[in-house]
């Protein structure tokens, strides 16, 4: 368009074409400007393209929000976990894995009593006798030695009982048929021997108990009480000797021990701790 050819000096006539003029080119503009996509300052936001839905607009100066925008603290609702106690700690360095064989195994491989296992001259079966009953009654011309009877500060039973020493039996913590499927069947004679009579691995208690438990492990067989200790002290034996555990036994002890998450790891020199005395008959 040559638009100079409209001269000031017909003022008249262009009073009369200039609406006209002005809404052609406003039409051209618009027209041309939505072909090419440009943007125009001022009309408040992108041209849109055939097809295309109009953007959320957002006022100048005011920031987005999400309603996802986590509130608050992101700490898990239950707090942190309670730190881990020394007998978990130990478990966590156990191997895992299948029970072995039996086969080869024999009891007397293990020479269990028929070692002097802390050089004093006595037995290991009166040796834990003497360090789990109180009032011990000592045979004369022993040495010291013989237990003849007690009370029976009795860690599975939870109660203190008054026995004669042909009552009581020593229980091996870790039995030995199940330390010859988890290791002890490579082990040399020396070292069975030494697992066999360890004051850690033995404990004194009433017939009943150490008969129903058998050769179990933690997950077939738990004492009625005290059983923090008891799984502690397996995993103490464990550890000391390098013995495995099942993933069924490793699962059973790490739920017992999630009751007392600070238990120690038992040593095999303190004496059993004082049991509430048995109202029970004593056994004859």
């Amino acid at each position: 368009m040559r638009v100079h050819r409209y001269r000031a000096t017909r003022p008249g006539r262009r009073r009369r074409r200039t609406p006209v003029l002005a809404a052609v080119l406003g039409v051209a503009v618009l027209v041309i400007a939505g072909l090419v996509g440009v943007n125009l300052s001022g009309l408040g936001g992108p041209v849109l393209r055939q097809g295309e839905s109009p953007s959320p607009s957002v006022t100048a100066g005011t920031e987005p929000t999400s309603s996802a925008q986590p509130t608050g603290s992101t700490e898990p609702t239950g707090g942190a976990p309670e730190e881990s106690g020394p007998a978990q700690q130990a478990l966590a360095t156990l191997e895992v894995k299948g029970r072995g064989p039996k086969t080869g195994y024999d009891r007397d491989l293990f020479r269990w009593n028929g070692y002097d296992f802390d050089r004093n001259g006595c037995d290991q079966r009166n040796d834990i006798l003497r360090r789990d009953m109180t009032d011990p009654e000592v045979k004369p011309g022993t040495n010291g030695c013989r237990i003849e009877a007690g009370w029976l500060q009795d860690r599975y039973g939870g109660e203190a009982i008054r026995l004669t020493r042909d009552k009581v039996d020593i229980d091996h913590v870790v039995a030995l048929s199940n330390a010859w499927q988890m290791g002890a069947a490579q082990w040399d004679e020396q070292t069975r021997r030494e697992f066999a009579n360890d004051p850690l691995n033995l404990v004194a208690t009433t017939q009943r108990l150490n008969r129903q438990k058998g050769d179990g492990d933690a997950a077939t067989w738990l004492p009625p009480k005290n059983r923090c200790d008891y799984v502690a002290r397996q995993t103490a034996v464990k550890v000391a000797y390098g013995l495995a555990v099942t993933r069924a036994e490793r699962d059973a002890i790490a739920r017992i021990l999630d009751t007392c998450p600070g238990q120690p790891l038992p040593t095999g020199d303190e004496p059993a701790p004082q049991q509430s005395v048995s109202t029970s008959p004593t056994p004859s």
